[in-house]
């Protein structure tokens, strides 16, 4: 896991989400201040609309959409925050690698081939 911190979840553009995944990451979890908690306001609610636009592209371009997952997690639910990082490993873990990742691998296999 890869921690990358930003001041508010309405900074995470769908197209880090993208990037993230077209260079192998198996997953992204985006974690946010609950809504309504938000110190930008509205940072939330924004990240509330990308999100499932991002997962109906997914699913167009054939990656499965529980490969990105949004939480609500505040800085003071250490306990919360665990609880979900473990449950979204365990969720990629039963997808697999990425799609990207195999492939990448696969054009690996064939230059040392």
């Amino acid at each position: 896991m890869r921690i990358i911190k930003v001041m508010c979840s309405g900074r995470v553009s769908p197209f880090f989400v993208l990037k993230a995944l077209s260079v192998g990451a198996d997953g992204v979890l985006v974690l946010g201040c609950h809504p309504g908690d938000c110190h930008y306001i509205e940072g939330n609610y924004r990240t509330m609309r990308r999100i499932p636009l991002l997962k109906k592209t997914l699913k167009r371009l054939g990656i499965e959409e529980e490969r990105v997952q949004l939480e609500w997690v505040s800085a003071s639910e250490g306990a919360r925050f665990a609880e979900v990082v473990n449950n979204f490993t365990q969720a990629i873990k039963k997808l697999g690698p990425s799609p990207f990742r195999r492939s990448e691998q696969n054009t690996q296999e064939v230059k040392d081939g």
